[in-house]
């Protein structure tokens, strides 16, 4: 695992949780200046995917680990945590598990899929050579970014960041990440004393990612944008202001 802390460091405390085959530095690379401005950063790389040789194992191994960094390092309290995609899962987690405490829980457009073991594999054994086979060839590679370019309407450079995502984690460690991911539940109508469960409603998604917001957490504060999944993160300037503007509406709420 690897932590680590930049930003203003007299801001409040945001950790920054990343999505399925990211580390922090592809998926929050377009906007950490932005974010680096205002708050003290805690970026988390998980298990396989930080550089080391090591392996992902599963989520509850990887949550512990973030629960015991932030009990040891920042007394057991953030004032925020952001995850994108998967990185959310580890947020409800932290939320629900009550081990350690968060203001503001920041869910950046997540699936939030929940299944059982025999639909977790099924899913893995599909999805994740699907995912893996992405930068195959130099013909899939290009296939592949240019499908991303036109769907969330990347540059170059950002499609070509994300396709190396791919190609360079070891394939056990995404097949572990995908696969615990969907058997890592949460409960329905998630309720915590002084922390506030923030959505950033990515409405091309569909309505049916909607209502799992609705049914996992109670009251949620849901802020719905015009985008793909995670767009304010690789598509430009005028996907992630207002994102941005709305973590930092978030950030200053009262809990």
């Amino acid at each position: 695992m690897q932590f680590e802390e930049i930003g203003n460091m007299s801001g409040k405390t945001l950790m920054l949780l990343p999505g399925t085959c990211c580390d922090w530095q592809t998926n929050f690379g377009t906007v950490i200046d932005r974010l680096s401005e205002k708050y003290h950063l805690i970026c988390v790389n998980y298990d396989g995917f930080d550089g080391s040789d090591g392996i992902f194992p599963d989520m509850i191994t990887v949550t512990e680990k973030i629960e015991k960094y932030i009990c040891e390092k920042h007394n057991g309290r953030l004032d925020g945590a952001i995850g994108s995609s998967l990185g959310s899962s580890f947020v409800g987690q932290l939320v629900m598990r009550k081990n350690v405490h968060i203001d503001h829980a920041i869910f950046g457009s997540p699936d939030l899929d929940q299944s059982g073991p025999v639909s977790a594999k099924l899913q893995s054994m599909l999805v994740v050579p699907l995912l893996t086979s992405f930068t195959g060839s130099e013909k899939k590679r290009n296939k592949s970014k240019e499908k991303l370019k036109k769907i969330f309407e990347m540059d170059d450079e950002n499609a070509e960041k994300f396709m190396n995502c791919f190609s360079k984690f070891n394939p056990r460690s995404i097949k572990n990440e995908y696969y615990t991911d969907l058997l890592t539940h949460l409960r329905d109508d998630i309720n915590v004393e002084h922390t506030r469960a923030h959505f950033i409603y990515a409405n091309k998604m569909g309505e049916k990612y909607l209502e799992r917001y609705k049914k996992y957490f109670h009251d949620p504060d849901i802020r719905e944008f015009n985008m793909q999944h995670e767009q304010w993160l690789f598509g430009g300037k005028e996907y992630a202001e207002p994102v941005l503007k709305a973590i930092d509406e978030f950030m200053v709420m009262t809990v």
